[in-house]
C-alpha cells in the first residue's frame, strides 16, 4: 500500500481503482481508526443521519458507500426486523468486514458490491438513501446524488454525512492540526498505512464546502435541501427530498 501516499491519492483525487485498493488495505482496522479519529462521536453523527432520513418501522433503506456497515446497522435499528436495509460498496474487503459484523450482531442487512453512480435498483425502491463519509471518494458526486434520488420514492429522503472544513476559529486551527499533521501519524500507527490517512485531509480540502454541496444535491433533482454543521463545523449533515 505504499502507493497510497503517491500519485492521485496524495492530492485527494478519488481515482476509483486506487481508492478501492486503499480501503481494501485498511478494512480490518478501519473501525478502530474511525473511533480514534472522532473520539467515538461518529456513532452519534450516524444516529443523527438516521433521524434525518425520517424512516419508520418496516421501512426500506439504502446505504451507499456503506464501508464496514455502521450506518447500515443504524438504519436497521430504525426500520426493525420487518424493514429492509441494503448496503453497497465498491470494496469487497470492506463488505466482508461488514458481513462478519452483521453475523455477529444478528442484524439482517443485505450487503452488495455496487457502483454509487450506477445503482442496480429500480426507480422508487427505497424510502430513504444515505451516504456517510463516502461521497467525497466518488469522482462524479452529482451522478451519485442523481442515482440516490432516482431509487428513493417521491417524498423519501436522501441524507449525506461528510467531513467538511470549518470556517470559524479556533475550530479551523485545531482541524488543521489534527487532520493535516496528527491523523496521518495515527493512521500509520494503527492501520500501518500512513498514506491512506494522508489521503483523508487532501480529499476533504478538495471537497465542496457545505453550501456548494447543497447546491449539487439540488441540481441532482432533490428538493428542500438543507444542512446542519456538527462538531464545530467539522461535520456536515445534508438532507434532501426525492
Amino acid at each position: 500500500m505504499s502507493a497510497a501516499g503517491t500519485g492521485p491519492l496524495s492530492s485527494g483525487s478519488p481515482e476509483p481503482g486506487k481508492v478501492r485498493d486503499m480501503f481494501g488495505g485498511i478494512a480490518r482496522r478501519y473501525d478502530l481508526m474511525n473511533t480514534v479519529m472522532t473520539a467515538g462521536m461518529h456513532h452519534r453523527w450516524r444516529r443523527l443521519g438516521v433521524e434525518a432520513a425520517g424512516l419508520s418501522w418496516g421501512g426500506r433503506a439504502l446505504d451507499v458507500c456503506c464501508g464496514t456497515g455502521d450506518f447500515a446497522f443504524a438504519l436497521h435499528d430504525a426500520v426493525g426486523p420487518s424493514g429492509s436495509v441494503t448496503g453497497i460498496d465498491f470494496s469487497r474487503r470492506m463488505l466482508a468486514v461488514a458481513q462478519r459484523k452483521a453475523e455477529r450482531s444478528g442484524r439482517q442487512v443485505d450487503f452488495q458490491w455496487g457502483d454509487a453512480t450506477a445503482l442496480d435498483f429500480p426507480d422508487d425502491s427505497f424510502d430513504a438513501a444515505t451516504v456517510g463519509f463516502g461521497i467525497r471518494n466518488i469522482p462524479d458526486i452529482g451522478g451519485a446524488f442523481r442515482e440516490m434520488a432516482r431509487v428513493v420514492r417521491p417524498g423519501g429522503r436522501v441524507v449525506c454525512l461528510e467531513i467538511t472544513q470549518p470556517e470559524r476559529q479556533p475550530f479551523n486551527f485545531f482541524y488543521s492540526l489534527w487532520f493535516d499533521r496528527l491523523v496521518p501519524v495515527v493512521g500509520r500507527l494503527i492501520s500501518r498505512d500512513g498514506g491512506a490517512y494522508s489521503y483523508l485531509p487532501s480529499s476533504v480540502k478538495r471537497f465542496p464546502p457545505a453550501p456548494r454541496l447543497a447546491g449539487m444535491m439540488q441540481e441532482a433533482g432533490l428538493t428542500g435541501v438543507s444542512y446542519r454543521l456538527l462538531a464545530g463545523g467539522i461535520i456536515a449533515l445534508h438532507t434532501g427530498t426525492a
